[in-house]
């Protein structure tokens, strides 16, 4: 069942809406769509509006399209048409029919603004862009005509043609809608309908030298392909009259309805493409993808699960009101999904030797531990044990008089549990010559693997371990949020102020639990005390396993303003 459609589910206000016109006939199947423009890759809000568009579709019997409002070729790249299909698909949704995209209607928007510049309610004008918006006036100021406003039909659509066709600069002339100069909706004051591109289109090719406003399009492409609820964000309802004057004044064969919900905010967040390809451009990421990035892909590179996403998206609900969602409810929905579904492994990040002095060198004793301990048709994992291993260096503390309230792993002269092994005790350490211990001389005490010690042996804890004989080498990257600001991207400030210096650390020489060399890109683990990692699906090779982590155990961000 759809997360949206559970039964003890209240239904927010367009599942009501929709509901209410199947149930009364006003239309006979719904119909959606999800309508990015092919400008940038998509973040953690179109996957809001993902979740919306299709969820409501799967859940009331309907279908939805995915088309690309590529109306603006100097900013789109079919490498981000790419990357959208292939996020729609990751989070678990597939369109209706073909891929659909306003450029297969270019034709026809040409047409119909043909058809408004005989009707006499569309002009070429040749005021320059800032000369425009001095006419435009201001929300407590009307507009005044421009001078071309009251050209004849015929050189209207002479111009037109000629505009097409390729004669005039870019900037130099542009088609407006004849509409109101003095609306107090300054999106009726004569908007825009066709500017001049000289640009190749990553669909038409060279065809257009002329390319319709995304406003022009946008309700047209609704009416063309029969959708019935158009859902848009709140920013567009200042829009709506406008998409109503055109769907009153040009022949079209579908009248959608628009309804507006509230976007998703996130603290610790940008979502502006402007700013999110800024932060690329300008290298403070590694690309689109950066598991540090609120996009789809990135979010998908660092492990976030779609079935979290898909949840976080119902957590926060569907509204007419603005407000910001707080980071941590998107944590929460992701290290509880991956609690439940991510199987254990053992990883030291920074190792120290143990050398298991009652062990027989060149043994090698295997042992068992559950892939997930709540879970045990996950089944189980082998674990070599030998006589050399590798334990956390933060996990030995040479000064053995510190309480075992205090430090509850290993010191000289007492014992700890190794995770699913022996109880060891610690004897002697090596150090070299600056000091540093180097290696740590241990003793098993027989008959612990699975059991209680004897009488008399308390270890003070257990912590994880891998062979140092059989393990991998690994790469781990340990994410922090991508800005130290709450809201770095509100007021005056500029957001490049809040990027925080920590948000990546590397860390090399990490031994992994041998198992981890079957992995597989994008395979998830909670590495046990560490926190959950996932394979990355761009860096890692067979011979140079990368892993990402994708979110602490528990929450241990600390806002550093």
């Amino acid at each position: 069942m759809n997360e949206q459609s559970r039964p003890d589910k209240p239904l927010h206000f367009i599942q009501q809406i929709v509901k209410q016109d199947l149930e009364q006939g006003k239309i006979e199947r719904l119909v959606t769509r999800f309508p990015p423009e092919p400008n940038g890759y998509l973040h953690i809000g179109h996957a809001k509006s993902i979740c919306l568009n299709f969820g409501l579709a799967e859940e009331f019997g309907g279908v939805c399209n995915l088309r690309f409002d590529d109306t603006n070729p100097t900013k789109e790249e079919q490498e981000y048409v790419d990357a959208i299909k292939a996020d729609v698909i990751w989070l678990g949704f597939q369109w209706h029919g073909d891929v659909k995209y306003a450029s297969d209607y270019f034709d026809t928007f040409y047409q119909w603004a043909q058809a408004l510049v005989r009707a006499g309610k569309a002009y070429v004008c040749d005021l320059s862009a800032q000369e425009a918006s001095r006419y435009r006036g201001w929300a407590t100021e009307p507009g005044k005509d421009s001078p071309y406003r009251n050209r004849s039909v015929e050189e209207n659509l002479d111009l037109l043609g000629r505009m097409q066709a390729g004669e005039f600069d870019e900037g130099s002339r542009t088609l407006r809608a004849k509409i109101d100069m003095a609306s107090p909706n300054m999106h009726l004051r004569d908007p825009v309908l066709y500017r001049i591109r000289k640009a190749r289109h990553h669909q038409t090719g060279d065809k257009w030298c002329i390319y319709p406003s995304y406003d022009f399009a946008h309700g047209q492409e609704d009416a063309i392909e029969g959708v019935t609820h158009s859902i848009c964000t709140l920013e567009f309802a200042d829009h709506r009259p406008l998409y109503d004057w055109f769907i009153a004044n040009l022949p079209v064969p579908h009248t959608p309805t628009q309804y507006e919900f509230a976007r998703l905010e996130l603290t610790y967040t940008v979502t502006s493409k402007r700013k999110l390809k800024q932060l690329v451009d300008e290298g403070h990421v590694d690309g689109w993808d950066d598991p540090r990035m609120p996009t789809i892909s990135g979010m998908r590179r660092r492990g976030y699960p779609p079935a979290a996403l898909r949840h976080f998206c119902e957590l926060i609900g569907v509204t007419r009101s603005a407000s910001t969602v707080d980071m941590s409810t998107l944590e929460y929905a992701v290290r509880d999904h991956l609690n439940e579904h991510a199987p254990r492994a053992m990883c030291v990040l920074n190792p120290l030797r143990v050398v298991v002095s009652n062990f027989p060198a060149g043994d090698v004793e295997s042992m068992t531990q559950p892939v997930h301990p709540q879970n045990a048709a996950m089944g189980e994992r082998r674990l070599p044990f030998t006589r050399e291993l590798y334990i956390e260096r933060a996990d030995f503390n040479e000064d053995s008089t510190l309480s075992r309230k205090k430090f509850k792993r290993l010191v000289p002269g007492d014992w700890v549990r190794l995770r699913g092994a022996y109880v060891i005790r610690a004897d002697e350490v090596e150090k070299d010559a600056q000091g540093n211990i180097t290696v740590v001389h241990a003793s098993l005490v027989p008959g612990t693997v699975g059991a209680n010690p004897p009488e008399g042996v308390r270890p003070r804890g257990v912590i994880h371990w891998v062979s140092a004989r059989e393990n991998v080498d690994c790469e781990l990257r340990l994410y922090e949020r991508l800005f130290t600001d709450a809201a770095p991207d509100t007021g005056d400030k500029d957001f490049l102020d809040a990027l925080n210096p920590d948000s990546l650390t590397v860390l090399s020489g990490c031994k992994g639990e041998i198992g981890l060399a079957a992995a597989a890109a994008e395979d998830h683990f909670q590495f046990e005390r560490e926190g959950y990692f996932c394979l990355d699906n761009r860096l890692s090779t067979p011979a140079a396993l990368v892993f990402n982590r994708t979110i602490g155990l528990k929450d241990g961000f600390k806002d550093k303003k």
